[in-house]
């Protein structure tokens, strides 16, 4: 996540409870988040410092800007969607697909950096079924 937007700090809060991931592709985690999964958050370069659980999401097929828009309006505001341009078209061009992912239960962790070998170097996202299976010890961090 974006250190300078305080994403994470803002879903610790309660002021965000709404994730959301806009994608030109089905890309994780579409189709493969459930509810009651634990989703962690760090941010960019960062140690995993958060996690919150899933207590609902929608997936949307996008055909225009204003199908994006419409997400906006509806889910956008204090609390929910953080987006800080609301107008849709200055960012959602060629978007087809998102997702939104309603947060409960956000709790601090100890930070702990994670080993992103094998999933890509510029994922944003990593799903998997034990978080153990790629944290790494904060002494021996990894480039995350």
């Amino acid at each position: 996540m974006s250190k300078n937007l305080g994403l994470i700090d803002r879903i610790l809060s309660g002021h965000k409870t709404i994730e959301t991931r806009w994608y030109k592709n089905r890309s994780t985690p579409y189709n493969k988040i459930n509810v009651n999964d634990k989703i962690y958050f760090k941010d960019s370069g960062g140690l995993v410092r958060a996690y919150a659980t899933v207590s609902d999401f929608k997936q949307y097929q996008l055909f225009s800007i204003e199908d994006s828009q419409k997400l906006v309006d509806r889910y956008g505001g204090v609390g929910q969607i953080d987006i800080h341009h609301r107008d849709a078209s200055q960012w959602a061009i060629g978007k087809k697909y998102a997702i939104l992912i309603w947060l409960k239960s956000p709790q601090k962790v100890n930070p702990f950096a994670i080993n992103k070998a094998g999933f890509g170097i510029g994922c944003a996202w990593i799903t998997v079924k034990d978080i153990n299976t790629i944290r790494v010890s904060a002494d021996s961090r990894p480039a995350v």
